[in-house]
């Protein structure tokens, strides 16, 4: 009968994934609490527990992001990258998905792409290139750097969950295994892509819809470009306090010494496993910050500042420094895409991690009954898991939120998770994410597709090679410097 019910909670649970991404935006989170509803009043499970303090990070950094965008600040950064990109037009393939790579790195969320995917079309048109080539790559590059970031709810709900289960890891160290495996994958994409598709000058359907001097003059008559905006010196002023806010977030999470320090409780097995030297004589000040309380055996001690307050008190000051000196209105910080866009993952995070939460907190010991013998002979089969769940529910962010602490209660071992982290990027794999259906409006060739049978699109071979490659880099440098 158990194994019946879990059945069947599951598939409510999926069919409120499933029809939330139908509707997409706002719809994934508040859909998920219909079915955070039914398990709840229905089957009377106990309700699992909000990821609040993911939340709170993310509402904390698009707003400081939001509020850089706000100031003309992500101009200035677009404006880089394209002056990158026009210098080198021949190698933008390469080039393109680097630079949206950086920028989601920089800004903690993929969706601060939109102003450059028009010029990457641009230029690729210009130098004779099938815009397909960079504009896929790119697409999902924006979102492989999520898992990159200082910032990104992903990277942060990792190193908070794997320090409540055991594996202390910091922001720095996720990185040092993230970058490198993700921009190893990238460019793995980006060679499959460099000569994808038939050329321009070969390809028949374009050749003959530029036979139409109406479809020519579309595709090849604008010019998308941000070199004729004037960077104000307010706008500078914002990134390079983003800039710092993020220095000093990846400063305090390497050296967590400098942090303050407070006092709190942990509990004990027995007497035996308190931290005071045996050689020591108990004064007054020991008692305190060892003391022994028998009822509950616990012990005071001496613990940094957690780094999720950290990174949303660095990401508030840098916001109201932009806004003060840097003539950022918050009315249009509210009203640009970034802090949108952040919203709307609070919202999706919110409602998918605390229905996922719900269904595996009440279902873990036969979890963990069924599963131990597979997680144990194949621990990284938990990647597939991650890819899946992806799929569904289109937010990295919530993957980890959701499913991570479920993987640790399996029994599966921290470095091994680090190694599987980029596997939280799948939903490429349907070409409902408004990255990918904005990459194939802005192909003005139309040579960036989402393809007649859904899944035969422009996004999924780089997407899977990427992902592919990443993951087996990644695993491969956790498990050695892990």
């Amino acid at each position: 009968m158990t194994t019946f019910l879990m059945i069947i909670q599951l598939l409510i649970v999926l069919g409120a994934l499933w029809v939330g991404s139908r509707y997409g935006s706002l719809a994934l989170g508040a859909i998920s609490g219909i079915g955070l509803a039914i398990l709840v009043f229905g089957f009377g499970l106990k309700p699992g527990n909000p990821p609040t303090d993911v939340i709170y990070i993310i509402i904390a950094a698009v707003t400081c992001a939001g509020i850089m965008q706000a100031s003309g600040g992500m101009d200035w950064l677009i404006q880089i990258a394209e002056k990158l990109l026009r210098k080198h037009p021949g190698r933008i393939t390469f080039l393109a998905p680097i630079c949206t790579f950086l920028l989601t790195v920089l800004v903690g969320t993929g969706h601060v792409v939109y102003t450059l995917m028009p010029i990457i079309c641009d230029i690729s048109l210009k130098k004779g290139i099938r815009p397909e080539r960079p504009c896929a790559v790119a697409s999902v590059a924006s979102q492989v750097g999520i898992t990159c970031s200082p910032i990104a709810a992903a990277v942060v709900a990792f190193v908070s969950i794997s320090g409540a289960n055991g594996f202390e890891i910091t922001i720095p160290q996720v990185l040092s295994i993230t970058i490198p495996a993700c921009l190893c994958g990238l460019m793995a994409a980006a060679a499959c892509s460099y000569k994808r598709g038939l050329d321009l000058d070969k390809d028949p359907e374009f050749q003959k819809k530029i036979q139409n001097p109406e479809q020519k003059a579309y595709i090849y008559g604008a010019s998308a470009t941000t070199l004729d905006k004037q960077i104000p010196k307010e706008a500078k002023r914002a990134v390079y306090i983003f800039v710092g806010a993020l220095a000093v977030i990846v400063f305090f999470a390497a050296f967590q010494n400098f942090l303050p320090q407070h006092s709190t409780l942990r509990a004990v097995k027995d007497a035996a496993d308190i931290s005071i030297s045996p050689d020591v004589t108990l004064s007054a000040e020991h008692l305190v910050k060892a003391k022994i309380h028998m009822e509950g055996m616990t012990e005071m001690f001496d613990k940094p500042l957690a780094m999720n307050i950290v990174i949303q008190i660095v990401m508030i000051v840098a916001a109201a420094l932009m806004i003060i000196f840097c003539k950022a209105a918050p009315k249009k910080a509210v009203a640009g895409p970034v802090w949108q866009s952040g919203m709307v993952a609070v919202v999706a995070i919110y409602g998918i991690a605390w229905l996922a939460d719900t269904y595996f907190s009440n279902y873990l010991e036969e979890m963990q009954q069924g599963l131990e013998g597979i997680v144990a002979q194949y621990p990284w089969s938990i990647a597939l898991v991650f890819f899946l769940v992806s799929v569904l529910i289109n937010s990295q962010g919530a993957v980890v939120v959701a499913m991570l602490p479920l993987a640790y209660k399996l029994g599966i071992p921290g470095p091994v998770l680090l190694g599987v982290l980029p596997s939280v990027y799948g939903y490429f794999f349907i070409p409902n994410y408004p990255s990918d259906i904005a990459t194939v409006n802005f192909d003005r060739s139309g040579t960036t597709v989402i393809g007649k049978y859904l899944l035969n699109h422009s996004f999924m071979m780089p997407g899977l090679v990427c992902v592919f490659v990443s993951t087996i880099i990644a695993y491969l440098l956790s498990l050695i410097f892990f």
